[in-house]
Formats: C-alpha cells, sequence, structure tokens
C-alpha cells in the first residue's frame, strides 16, 4: 500500500553549487497493488447472477462499446462526471460517494489494480470518516469475511450489499457489494483524503473468489450503460504528496471528448484479470534498451491507476536508471536517489527537468503487426515532493524496481486519458489536457511503427492467475501431506519388517523445484 522511509540525508544538487540538506519525508510506492439508476434498489448481489457472465454483458447502445455523446437528462452525462476527482499521484485520486440509506458520505479511491469495493467500517487512527452499517436501512451484511493483500498494505472486512449513489456519476442509485474493513495494515495512511477503495479490474481478482460480483459489472448490470470507463488524472508537474489537492475525471459507461487531445489508440487487453498489456520495448532519450521484449512483461505488464510510481522489472529498472544516467546532464547522483531513500532538491528559481531525457514505452497495436509509443517527459517522473526553507525544491524519482511485473502507475497516467474499453478488450491512451507544464505539455502519443523489429509475442504463453496458484498450492500441500504420512509409517514399521539393502541394491534420488510465481 505504502511506506513511510526516513532519509536521514537528502542529495542536494544545485545548478551552479553543491550542498547538502536533511529533512523527513514519506514516499509512498503504492496506492492500492501485487489484492473492490433510478427506482428502487436491486436485490442484494453478492454472487453473480447465473445468468451474465463477463462475456456477456453487452453495452448499451453502440454495439462496439463506445459512447462518444451522453444524455444530460438521462442515466449518463459525461460532463457532469468532469472534475469527480480530487488527489495526487502520492496518495491516490478519490471520488465521493453515498452509501446507505440514509446517505453517508466518503471519498473512494480509484484503483483499476483491484477488484474488491471496499469502506472503512470503523473508526481508526488515519481515517477521518468511516461507514457505519448500523446506521444504514438497506445494508445487509452477508457474513462473509474477505482479505485482500496488495502490494503495500492489507485490509480485513465482512462482505455485504448496500445502494450507493455516486454525485457526479451516473444518475441514480445501485445495489452493491460493499466490503466493510474492520481491521487494516498500512492500509489508510496518515494524510490520506479517502475512506475506501474503488476496485475496477475484472472479477478474476475479487475477494473471496470471483464469484464476488464487482461494482462496475453491477452498474453495467443494473445502469444498463457500455462496458467502458475512462480515467484523466490531472497532477502532472505539481508536488506529490501536497497540502492541497488535484483534480481528474472518472467517466463511466464512455469517453468524454473535451478530456483528451488528437487520436486515441488502443493497445489489447490480453488477459481479464489486471488491465494486462503487452510492451513492446522502452527507450530513454531516443535510444532503445535493446532488452528482450519478454523482459518488460515479467511477468505481466498492467495499467493500474493506485500504483503511484512506474514500476519495472528489476533488470529492465537497471537498465532504464543506466541509460538515464548516460544521458543526463548530471552525472554525479547517489544511488539512493534511484532506489527512493533519497530526494535530489534544486534553487528554486532552476528547474531540473532540461537535465533528463524522455521517456518513451512501446505498445502493441490492435493490429498486432503494428505498435505506438506513449512518451512522458522529465516533468513526469521526476517529481516534486517538498520545500526547503525559502530557496530549495526537492524532488523525487517517480520509476521504481518491481519483482514480478510492469506496472504503468499514476507517473504514466497522468500524462494520458486512458481508455479501459472492456467491451472490446483494449486500453485506449490519449493525450491529456491537463498534462502540461508551464504551458507545454509533458506527454506525446506517436505512430504507428512496425514490429518486424519484435518477436510476435512478448507475453508468455503461461498466466498464472491467483485461482490456478491456490488450486496449485492446495494440490502440492496435500501432496506433501500424503509423503508425510508415508514418513510417519515407515518410521513406525518395525525394524524386521524393513528392507535390509545390500551392495546389489540401486537407489535414485531424484527432486524438482517447483517455482511459484505470485502476482
Amino acid at each position: 500500500m505504502g511506506t513511510s522511509l526516513v532519509a536521514p540525508s537528502l542529495l542536494l544538487l544545485l545548478a551552479g553549487a553543491a550542498g547538502f540538506c536533511r529533512a523527513l519525508f514519506s514516499l509512498p510506492l503504492r496506492v492500492s497493488l501485487p489484492a473492490a439508476p433510478g427506482g428502487s434498489p436491486s436485490a442484494p448481489v453478492l454472487l453473480r447472477p447465473a445468468s451474465s457472465s463477463r462475456r456477456q454483458q453487452e453495452p448499451l447502445g453502440d454495439t462496439d462499446g463506445l459512447a462518444l455523446a451522453s444524455d444530460p437528462g438521462g442515466t449518463l452525462n459525461f460532463l457532469a462526471m468532469v472534475d469527480n476527482l480530487q488527489g495526487d499521484s502520492g496518495r491516490g485520486y478519490y471520488l465521493e460517494m453515498l452509501i446507505g440509506t440514509p446517505p453517508q458520505p466518503l471519498n473512494i479511491l480509484v484503483d483499476t489494480g483491484s477488484s474488491n469495493f471496499a469502506v472503512a467500517g470503523a473508526p481508526a487512527p488515519d481515517v477521518t470518516s468511516y461507514f457505519n452499517p448500523e446506521l444504514s436501512s438497506t445494508y445487509k451484511s452477508q457474513g462473509i469475511d474477505v482479505t485482500v493483500k496488495y502490494t503495500q498494505g492489507s485490509w480485513t472486512g465482512v462482505l455485504g450489499t448496500d445502494v450507493i449513489t455516486i454525485p457526479k456519476g451516473i444518475n441514480g442509485s445501485y445495489t452493491v457489494n460493499i466490503a466493510t474493513i474492520l481491521e487494516s495494515e498500512n492500509f489508510f495512511l496518515p494524510g490520506v483524503k479517502w475512506h475506501g477503495i474503488l476496485g475496477l479490474a475484472y472479477d478474476a481478482l475479487a475477494k473471496p473468489s470471483s464469484s464476488v460480483e464487482t461494482f462496475f459489472d453491477s452498474l453495467v448490470r443494473q445502469a444498463k450503460i457500455p462496458n467502458i470507463f475512462s480515467l484523466q488524472m490531472c497532477g502532472a508537474g505539481l508536488p506529490v504528496s501536497g497540502s492541497g489537492t488535484n483534480g481528474g475525471s472518472l467517466v463511466l459507461g464512455g469517453i468524454e471528448p473535451s478530456l483528451y487531445k488528437g487520436d486515441i489508440w488502443y493497445t489489447p487487453i490480453k488477459e481479464e484479470w489486471y488491465y494486462q498489456v503487452e510492451i513492446l520495448k522502452l527507450e530513454v532519450g531516443g535510444q532503445n534498451l535493446e532488452l528482450d521484449c519478454r523482459e518488460y512483461n515479467a511477468d505481466k505488464a498492467i495499467v493500474d491507476s493506485g500504483t503511484t510510481l512506474l514500476r519495472l522489472p528489476q533488470k529492465v529498472f537497471s537498465a532504464v536508471v543506466q541509460a538515464i544516467v548516460r544521458t543526463s546532464l548530471i552525472q554525479e547522483f547517489s544511488s539512493g536517489f534511484w532506489t527512493g531513500s533519497q530526494l535530489a532538491c534544486w534553487d528554486k528559481t532552476e528547474r531540473p527537468w532540461s537535465f533528463f531525457p524522455k521517456l518513451s514505452i512501446y505498445l502493441r497495436d490492435e493490429n498486432s503487426s503494428r505498435s505506438f509509443r506513449i512518451s512522458i517527459l522529465p516533468q513526469l517522473y521526476i517529481q516534486p515532493i517538498l520545500g526547503i526553507g525559502e530557496n530549495l525544491q526537492c524532488y523525487r524519482f517517480g520509476i521504481s524496481s518491481s519483482t514480478n511485473a510492469l506496472v504503468i502507475g499514476a507517473t504514466v497516467m497522468e500524462g494520458f486519458y486512458v481508455i479501459f474499453d472492456r467491451a472490446q478488450r483494449r486500453v485506449g491512451f490519449a493525450v491529456s489536457p491537463c498534462a502540461e507544464v508551464g504551458g507545454s505539455p509533458v506527454s506525446e502519443i506517436e505512430g504507428p511503427f512496425t514490429t518486424a523489429d519484435v518477436a510476435s509475442n512478448c507475453v508468455s504463453s503461461v498466466s498464472f492467475h491467483e485461482p490456478v496458484l491456490w488450486i496449485a498450492s492446495y494440490a502440492l500441500m496435500s501432496l506433501c501431506g500424503i509423503i508425510l504420512l508415508v514418513l510417519i509409517i515407515l518410521l513406525l514399521i518395525p525394524p524386521r519388517c524393513q528392507h535390509r539393502y545390500t551392495d546389489n541394491d540401486v537407489v535414485n534420488d531424484e527432486s524438482s523445484l517447483v517455482r511459484h510465481r505470485w502476482k
């Protein structure tokens, strides 16, 4: 979820002189990831209706799932959803929601990297507001315990159902599954202004099982909206975890044309659990890293609004850092800056972004023989954190290493309007008008490019989804239990009944290592 790090010494880099400074700072690396219309409320929907499935959810209206126009008097009014988010990349972007009867207002973190909808259900030190089920006449407990663990942080709660209304969302009230969080660890952090999490990924990640209908699946089924949503986060160049909040938009059911410029470029969703995509290559300052494309997708590449940084597999991360060091105008960086334990500080009159190169990510196009690239300028990955005194501004490195995924998090997403077109199994990217610093854009999209220089498939053909991992785990535990039982029986057999090996006996001891890849 996030951790608080203490930096005993911060790297001070000035344009003309060098010095040192000391400060404390909080560096949240994860704000999630690596796992939640009109008329009277519907019946509880804890378990997915037998007649529905992901593949059967057909959108209303255009058969391709796109909704580019909205009816201000109907269920969908996209203009009303503009600027319905607040937050920043350091602590996440959240949406106001009314829960229960009478309604209890809460701010809910928007997370495309998990699938449970959960809210604080009891007082806690870092929770400023919580949902009290006893005060809602429409709340129905299912009595099912649920625990969700993220890359950092976890919570435990109880599943139930209740009605929700989104003041700046689709019109009407709907009954959805909701987990009330009773215990948590490193989930609600100091300074966060949200009180729950809205997981918008697929039901394969839902806890305790995929039979729990997700929040967005409930909206698609009940409100008859197209199976698509889009997201804009406006924090480019602004302080991470500052005292104020930035804006953003979560558009449910379609695409709002005023939130992007130019064309929308789409890449296929490889697997419907996370929003898994296929990365073909990375460039730093226009120079290809020359890595095998499978390195970028080890063991998955996902688009996750709940992750604060751009996270790269260790080998890719090391290559990116080396390339930035080679092309940067400043060579004397402490290793702590790259690992996130130190900040770099400049005089407030200076802008360090000119010292760093552009970073480009190539994604496979819907036409598999083509690709396109999304590029972020240093204003997105060299991120202002805090000021020291009146003269210094400090920055963090907005990229980190990962052991199990490439994660396109807020560091990149703040540069784009991102469309999650579930109906067509694709994720779209377009340049966001709010991705500007000093009046200049800090993100770019270019294409098409040929894919002749990369493999036809950069994603492993074997996908270890969590349900499969659990089945494999239980099978292995059962096998170990049987082996242990046999060993105990052999130990209890009297010596006279045991076979005595002679010199002519041959014993072969073959063992194998089973490697699990966890999300």
